[in-house]
């Protein structure tokens, strides 16, 4: 295959379940690991060994934890064709949550801007996504917001155990017009379901996906481990992460790249998890 060319759609079924099973998985595209600290900004980017015009998502990290536990989740999205950055900025006891915002912003800048791989893989600028887990859920909705004003184009926008922020996540969601997927877990008791995932989506000004998945706890979505795990409820858990994966990675496919095969893994009822709010 040559190394320039656009990379061609994967083949998806159209039934959830199927999709499920299918997004879990590593998709078809080997993966190259890259440094965003070569262009000034401490962080990972993942990318397809090839393609031109790819999607593009900037996914924050939790309070104090590691983009380490997030190089999974970083890996598979690339592996289906999504460039993945992640700043590692703001890993402190007292981050800046307006700062780390903006990192997200630059993480992204520099997918569109700088040509990865040996200069033959590009993103478009039209593709982009922000995304985060904790406090890098409701940065990346600060970064969506600051973007929307400035005039950027972003596409999508997606949290996992959402958490709130100085400045509030939850004004800026108002502010936020394109379509977003919110996933809480629901035995979260660091970033609890009625505190900040369901008044988020309830206020956010476009389309909103809440989906629930009742047997995830907080550091479910994360591999490995952290010194910080002891303090925290729960553990990080091969199953919740699989399952977010795959919503994950099906909702920015859907959105990013306009494949509508998705809509049912997206909007509709299946074993797992509970949609409790949809507009």
């Amino acid at each position: 295959m040559s190394r320039t060319k656009q990379l061609a759609a994967p083949d998806l079924p159209r039934s959830a379940r199927k999709a499920i099973n299918e997004l879990s998985n590593p998709g078809p595209h080997t993966v190259l690991r890259g440094e965003l600290g070569l262009v000034g900004t401490p962080g990972v980017v993942y990318t397809p060994t090839e393609g031109l015009g790819l999607p593009a998502v900037a996914f924050g990290h939790d309070w104090l934890q590691s983009v380490d536990r997030y190089l999974p989740l970083l890996r598979h999205l690339a592996s289906w064709g999504i460039v993945a950055a992640a700043p590692a900025s703001q890993g402190g006891p007292v981050p800046s949550h307006a700062r780390f915002s903006s990192d997200l912003r630059t993480a992204l800048d520099v997918c569109v801007g700088v040509r990865l791989g040996t200069g033959d893989i590009s993103v478009d600028r039209r593709r982009l996504a922000l995304a985060g887990h904790g406090m890098g859920g409701g940065c990346a909705v600060l970064a969506a917001a600051d973007r929307l004003a400035l005039g950027e184009p972003l596409a999508a926008v997606v949290t996992l155990a959402v958490s709130e922020t100085r400045p509030s996540a939850l004004d800026a969601a108002s502010r936020v017009p394109v379509p977003s997927l919110h996933l809480a877990a629901g035995k979260d008791q660091v970033s609890p379901l009625i505190g900040n995932a369901e008044p988020l989506a309830a206020v956010w000004n476009g389309p909103s996906v809440l989906r629930s998945l009742p047997k995830a706890n907080h550091l479910g979505f994360l591999s490995g481990r952290g010194w910080l795990d002891t303090l925290l409820a729960g553990k990080p858990h091969s199953g919740t992460a699989r399952l977010s994966r795959a919503l994950v990675t099906g909702f920015l496919l859907r959105e990013l790249t306009g494949d509508t095969r998705l809509d049912e893994l997206v909007n509709g009822e299946f074993k797992g998890t509970e949609l409790l709010h949809t507009h």
